[in-house]
């Protein structure tokens, strides 16, 4: 199956995960970068790895820059990944093996700081493999989806999130995730949104809910000093939401 799976990576400014992420990819004839006009030496070091093609294009949406890759692709399956997602040995074997019997597949993931893994997260699991013909993705406030033709199925093998970007840069990639967000939220038909998505609309629970959440339903408190660093992030996340939420839409 290996050979019919094309790798597409987003990146933009991604010296500090993108090395990485390809080093897990070198079981693929190709892997297609998709940059986002990095300033930094991110596609210098992609283009180091000979299994690498780089197409660079300025972002209009996230969806958009995968379409992108899935259309240069040569190869029937796709397989989309983040810069910071590090495919694990355990998951390219259980690719190596597949026999699809359907069009997408759910991986879920094992969310790490600096190296070491979380027991829990909120990041959920996503389509990460799919049949190019039989999804199409979407762009909805800051996250794209997929909508398969038919159920997706899952995969046991895991992505290790981890992302090793400063913090400065966290604080900047998520206020400006935070304000597509928020925008999605003032627009969004009440009835269509989920149980997280109405707690956000009350603007100042949110932060604090999501820290009581993190810690103690997640169970991230026994992860000591790594998870009180996920808990910050999440509570920061939810307070840049808050904050955009009352602030006059754009």
């Amino acid at each position: 199956m290996l050979d019919q799976i094309t790798p597409v990576v987003l990146t933009r400014d991604e010296e500090a995960n993108i090395a990485r992420t390809l080093g897990q990819l070198t079981w693929a004839a190709e892997v297609i970068v998709v940059d986002s006009l990095s300033t930094d030496r991110t596609v210098e070091i992609a283009r180091s790895f000979p299994n690498v093609r780089v197409l660079s294009r300025a972002i209009d949406s996230i969806a958009g820059q995968s379409n992108h890759g899935i259309a240069a692709a040569r190869t029937p399956w796709m397989l989309l990944l983040d810069a910071d997602y590090f495919v694990t040995p355990e998951l390219v074997d259980e690719l190596r093996a597949l026999a699809p019997d359907r069009d997408a597949y759910i991986i879920g993931f094992t969310y790490a700081i600096g190296g070491k893994p979380l027991r829990a997260s909120l990041y959920p699991p996503r389509i990460v493999l799919f049949h190019r013909d039989h999804v199409r993705v979407w762009q909805d406030g800051h996250t794209p989806r997929f909508t398969p033709d038919a159920e997706p199925g899952h995969l046991r093998g895991r992505i290790i999130h981890d992302d090793r970007k400063d913090f400065r840069r966290f604080l900047q990639r998520q206020r400006r995730y935070m304000r597509q967000e928020a925008e999605k939220l003032r627009t969004a038909d009440p009835k269509t949104l989920n149980a997280a998505a109405r707690v956000r609309k009350l603007i100042v629970v949110a932060p604090f809910a999501v820290v009581l959440h993190t810690l103690f339903v997640r169970g991230v408190i026994r992860d000591g000093a790594v998870g009180l660093r996920y808990t910050l992030e999440r509570f920061l996340a939810e307070l840049m939401l808050s904050w955009e939420l009352l602030r006059p839409s754009r």
